[in-house]
């Protein structure tokens, strides 16, 4: 620019200075608030399993959180989906009740026995705590924006110990196929200094072991390409099934506490009558296991249906572990019939289930390769991009608006996700009514 004073890197400084300050704000909140969590959910499973008998009162524990949220968090019930539609669209600053209330409902659901993850918490968490900076700081909306990306992602990196998959998920969550760079910094420094601040309070995050990462060969690549194929149709289809029971809990029961509570008799009866805590809570060890032995191939079915059963009925939680969780049985019950080593399978599709259900393909690949080791790159990102593909224009948070589209067939940009159906329904209808007649 001809009349600036001093080189652009002069200007700079002072916002990375700022930028800097905040984050680091940031990082603290969320990494204390996921380190508080992540303690608290050990102690929750730890006591569920030591007294088995208290999954009966699931659906207790269902009816109470419901009663919470229907008397003192109907403005935050939307958890992920209320901070990504305040990015896009900001109007009013998340209250900050949502931290408090999506923590304690999310550990009574681990604690009485539900099938939920973590993530939703932790994203909750940071990106509410992240976004009270405004009111301190006087921030205008499009700051605010990056704030509350620099928290979401504060809190996946914290929750999941892998910082650079975190930051970027913050900036690939909000739309298909496009990212918002203004964030990049904020999201990066709040995600590596998040990790670190649930380091220091003594996090440790499990260790997944890959024994074998076979050479690259034509038969490996579109054997993983295959895969790739299955698990985006299962990320599908589990967003598909839980919005679907979610909506269909809505219309039919009107009373809300009253859903958790129905969801919390069925998940009870169905561990009783199966006999096992396995497909309950987070679900860990199983998911090691998938790492080290073959196993039924009927887990990430059973995984699925309580994890539907649980999120759609409305327990508090994430879904992202659970994701995991099937990702890595699925891969498990694949690998004898891709002749891929059982571990390569499992973490691959760890990642990419998860790719395809949440539409991040670059995070997906990126905690692949730092959970795993960068050998296992190659395949996980081939894995992860080809089930981004073929889970369609669908995904777990309603709010993802349409960046850009996966293909060629006609979605309108920056509609919602879960604006999607009633557009194709009426388009079908509009397309009917302009038959010509005879």
């Amino acid at each position: 620019m001809k009349n600036a004073k001093y080189p652009e890197q002069i200007d700079l400084l002072p916002y990375i200075g700022k930028w800097l300050v905040l984050s680091l704000i940031v990082a603290a909140l969320a990494g204390t608030a996921s380190a508080f969590f992540f303690f608290s959910l050990e102690w929750a499973t730890a006591w569920r399993e030591s007294h088995p008998w208290i999954i009966w009162l699931l659906p207790v524990a269902g009816f109470t959180v419901g009663w919470i949220y229907l008397r003192l968090g109907k403005s935050v019930e939307a958890g992920n989906n209320l901070l990504i539609d305040e990015i896009h669209d900001p109007k009013k600053v998340i209250p900050l009740r949502m931290a408090p209330l999506v923590l304690g409902g999310t550990i009574i659901s681990h604690l009485f026995g539900a099938s939920v993850g973590r993530e939703g918490t932790a994203v909750q968490m940071g990106g509410a705590l992240a976004d009270q900076l405004t009111h301190v700081f006087r921030m205008d909306q499009q700051k605010r924006r990056l704030l509350i990306m620099a928290g979401i992602s504060a809190g996946f990196a914290s929750v999941f110990g892998t910082p650079l998959a975190g930051a970027i998920f913050g900036l690939e969550v909000l739309a298909i196929g496009r990212m918002r760079y203004d964030a990049i910094l904020p999201c990066f420094i709040a995600a590596i200094v998040a990790d670190q601040v649930g380091v220091l309070w003594g996090i440790h995050h499990t260790h997944y072991a890959v024994s074998l990462v076979p050479q690259i060969t034509a038969w490996t690549l579109s054997a993983t390409l295959i895969a790739g194929m299955l698990f985006g149709l299962v990320g599908m289809l589990f967003a598909n099934a839980t919005h679907g029971l979610s909506d269909y809990m809505k219309t039919h029961v009107r009373y809300a506490p009253l859903r958790p509570f129905i969801g919390g008799v069925v998940v009870a009866v169905a561990v009783w009558i199966v006999g096992s805590q396995r497909y309950i809570g987070l679900g860990i060890p199983t998911i090691v296991e998938a790492f080290q032995q073959p196993l039924s191939a009927w887990n990430f079915v059973g995984k699925m249906a309580f994890t539907i059963a649980s999120l759609g009925s409305g327990f508090k939680g994430g879904e992202v572990t659970p994701l995991f969780y099937i990702g890595a049985t699925l891969g498990n019950a694949l690998a004898p019939l891709l002749q891929l080593p059982f571990s390569t399978l499992a973490a691959i599709g760890f990642v990419a289930v998860f790719a395809g259900a949440a539409n991040t393909p670059i995070a997906s690949t990126i905690m692949a390769i730092e959970l795993f080791g960068p050998a296992i790159g190659p395949y996980a990102g081939i894995a992860c991009v080809v089930s981004y593909l073929f889970s369609g224009h669908t995904g777990i948070y309603r709010a993802q608006r349409v960046g850009n589209a996966k293909h060629q067939r006609h979605v309108p940009l920056d509609m919602k996700l879960g604006e999607l159906p009633a557009y194709r329904q009426k388009s079908r209808h509009d397309a009917k009514t302009d038959l010509p007649t005879e």
